[in-house]
């Protein structure tokens, strides 16, 4: 049964909060129709929810909030192909769960298995990975409801034209109840983690982040070096890190010892560069475990962020124009820089449609001034056509998001095809989108 009531919603950065008039609770696709066509008699616009780990306000309304955390079942799986087919609201890390249990894996992940797996790829949530795409784009079927409460099963060969900007959403073209994924076979990762000296791997960057599967790095502000992750796929036996080093790198050194550092960081931010300098001595670790685990981390210290994907060729030129953009502004900051790739795909409003893409993310302990070194860096972006990651923070309007999208009217046709009564509106998606009487 949906459970019902008023409410107040916090995203899990803390920098997003609204009041909706109604929270409801759905456990079924049916319950969810009902609740978008309650909202059409009443006039109420709807917007969805999942974990909160978006940092803008996508998510919120003053009007219907549907919380999908309770409908998040596996309907289908097709051993044949690898196709599964979840109930929206499920986490990444209970899908991870699921998959491994029929002996399957996603392809490519984030760094973090918190979202729900329609928030993720409603937002274009990547990976990273020299051939590797997104989280959409191993989407194959989407179950959505639009503005009037009509149902829509979709497939590339069913409604192509609707299909297509379905898999990145932003939840403006309806409620999407289920997702089928292109699961593959399991497999393993051979991880390798440490510091490297950035100005060598700038030297060489396609060479380095090319060099295996899955490659980022985080260049540690206020000294020349970097933490480097480097993922192998294999089908070795595991060998995982003992529960002791794992606890010990993951909670201690990358959640308690990190958060510790940050707070005593806005306290005293001309402490900043020295504290950074600890950071990098934290030496190498090898180990080989499920896939998913060496792709995800836990992440307890709240944060802002933002992320831009630019082409990939010009990662290098654009790294070392934020590092200058540190040191010219003075500012301390003590969250590493993370730079990622992915292949291209053809999502219209994907981040890395029609270009292969690499992302440059930022980010400030929560609670510290931001603007400045986001508005920099975001300067720093647009000179290369920078599309901004749809669930992070930026200063883009409909007007210069459109000239960055070549596919731009592909998805605004669906969104008046499904939505035109703008049902699914809030006032971030009409300053991204502009709104639908424009």
């Amino acid at each position: 049964m949906s459970l019902k009531g008023r409410g107040s919603w916090t995203n899990w950065a803390g920098n997003q909060a609204c009041a909706p008039r109604e929270v409801r609770r759905p456990r079924s696709e049916d319950e969810i129709v009902a609740a978008v066509r309650d909202a059409a008699r009443t006039g109420q616009r709807v917007k969805c929810v999942g974990a909160g780990h978006s940092f803008t306000s996508i998510a919120c309304t003053d009007g219907v909030m549907l919380d999908l955390s309770e409908h998040r079942r596996v309907l289908h799986h097709d051993p044949a192909t690898g196709e599964v087919t979840v109930e929206a609201g499920i986490t990444l890390r209970e899908l991870c769960d699921e998959l491994d249990r029929r002996g399957l894996a996603l392809e490519n992940m984030g760094d973090i298995a918190y979202q729900s797996i329609a928030g993720a790829t409603a937002t274009a949530t990547h990976g990273t990975g020299w051939t590797f795409g997104n989280l959409s784009s191993r989407i194959t079927g989407l179950r959505l409801v639009d503005g009037a409460g009509t149902v829509h099963d979709l497939r590339a060969d069913q409604h192509p034209e609707l299909f297509g900007p379905a898999r990145v959403g932003l939840g403006a073209l309806g409620v999407v109840t289920a997702v089928t994924v292109q699961a593959v076979p399991a497999f393993r990762l051979h991880a390798v983690e440490e510091p490297m000296r950035i100005d060598g791997i700038l030297e060489d960057f396609e060479g380095f982040m090319s060099s295996t599967d899955h490659v980022e790095l985080y260049w540690v502000p206020h000294t020349g070096w970097a933490l480097t992750k480097r993922n192998t796929r294999t089908q070795e036996p595991a060998v995982p890190r003992s529960a002791v080093k794992t606890f010990t790198d993951e909670i201690l050194l990358q959640n308690v010892a990190f958060g510790a550092m940050c707070r005593l960081g806005r306290l005293r931010p001309s402490w900043i560069p020295t504290l950074a300098k600890i950071i990098p001595s934290t030496g190498r670790v090898e180990y080989v475990d499920r896939s998913d685990r060496v792709f995800t981390s836990p992440r307890l210290v709240h944060f802002y962020e933002m992320e831009y994907a630019i082409p990939r060729e010009a990662v290098p030129e654009a790294l070392n124009r934020v590092r200058a953009l540190v040191d010219r502004l003075g500012m301390q900051i003590s969250f590493p820089v993370e730079v990622r790739v992915v292949a291209e795909d053809d999502i219209p409003l994907s981040t890395a449609s029609g270009r292969p893409t690499g992302y440059i993310a930022v980010h400030v302990y929560r609670g510290t001034p931001y603007d400045a070194y986001f508005q920099g860096v975001a300067q720093i972006m647009d000179s290369y056509g920078g599309r901004p990651h749809w669930g992070k923070l930026h200063f883009l309007s409909a007007r210069e998001l459109a000239e960055r999208y070549p596919r731009w009217e592909e998805f605004q046709a669906a969104r008046r095809a499904l939505d035109p009564e703008g049902r699914f509106e809030n006032p971030y998606l009409e300053r991204v989108l502009g709104p639908m009487d424009a």
